[in-house]
């Protein structure tokens, strides 16, 4: 009996000792590399105040990644024979951007590093807190130690990333099949405070919806009419530069820019929430970095899973 107890009492101390190890920490660089996270902040910050559309795009980046099979770096990948990018599925053709300034944080990290310690899943993470805090929104500690997908899935990609048009519960489904509450979605969607979005996107809400303020959609028709200027750009609240609350002061005026936005204020679960966050900054503040930490956790790859690329576009 006692050298088959000490084989569970064994094996159950590897098992606890593979999750400890492996799961993801705030200090995974602290000795692989230390000057990596504030590589990664220096350039964030540079293309920010170039650019600062850039700090939404940089935030999306992260999102979409995490939606598809995970945090793993899969958005990044460029297609090959074996699979075709998940940067042409329908939530990210022609919309997803940012993709020079991962490949600048990638090369000036790994020069930091004297070799390529920090995976792009990693930096995707680290750059969209460090872009939040640049259009002075709240900071969070960013669990780290993910790894890198050796595979794509245009066809996932397709089916998991939450549209434009959804309605609530058809988004509260979509959340909450990533492992997210409503609260999340909640908290998540006003990640849209900051950035721009294409006339494609929100013409069939400005002509069409019902619960739309007049005023307001009357606006946007200027810049995006029924037919043509399709990549025409709206911002999302009237100060897509800074990181605040007016998303949510928005929506309770009926001034939701997209039909998901609207969604959140229409008479549903998540009303409340939406006026909570329109009022208390705070709030909104620390479910944000909280829902961030969460959704960075999606079935991350670690240990000895996937690998850590050389080049964020393509596998080693």
């Amino acid at each position: 009996m006692a050298p088959r107890f000490n084989f569970l009492l064994h094996a159950f101390l590897c098992l606890a000792l593979a999750t400890t190890s492996f799961s993801l920490s705030p200090k995974f660089y602290d000795n692989l590399c230390p000057q990596a996270l504030p590589a990664i902040k220096r350039i964030v910050e540079a293309a920010v105040h170039r650019e600062p559309r850039m700090g939404a795009s940089l935030l999306r980046l992260h999102f979409h990644d995490c939606f598809v099979n995970g945090c793993d770096g899969s958005l990044l990948l460029d297609s090959t024979s074996a699979f075709e990018t998940e940067k042409n599925a329908r939530g990210n053709f022609n919309s997803v951007r940012g993709f020079e300034v991962v490949d600048q944080i990638k090369a000036e990290v790994d020069r930091v590093c004297g070799r390529p310690v920090v995976s792009c899943a990693d930096i995707l993470a680290v750059a969209a807190r460090d872009s939040v805090l640049a259009l002075g929104g709240p900071t969070w500690k960013v669990r780290l130690g993910r790894r890198d997908s050796t595979t794509a899935s245009r066809a996932l990609a397709d089916s998991v990333l939450p549209s434009a048009s959804m309605d609530l519960p058809a988004l509260i489904s979509n959340f909450k099949n990533q492992g997210l509450n409503t609260r999340d979605l909640v908290a998540l969607s006003g990640g849209h405070t900051v950035g721009l979005s294409q006339c494609v996107i929100f013409r069939n809400r400005i002509y069409n919806a019902t619960n739309i303020d007049p005023t307001f959609a009357k606006e946007r028709r200027v810049t995006c009419p029924r037919t043509g200027g399709n990549t025409n750009l709206a911002p999302f609240d009237p100060t897509p530069a800074r990181f605040d609350t007016a998303y949510f002061k928005n929506l309770v005026k009926e001034r939701g820019l997209l039909t998901s936005d609207q969604a959140l204020f229409s008479g549903g679960s998540t009303d409340k929430l939406v006026e909570t966050y329109s009022k208390n900054s705070d709030a909104f503040w620390v479910d944000f970095g909280k829902s961030m930490i969460k959704m960075g956790n999606i079935k991350p790859l670690t240990g000895n899973q996937g690998q850590i690329r050389v080049n964020c576009r393509k596998v080693n």
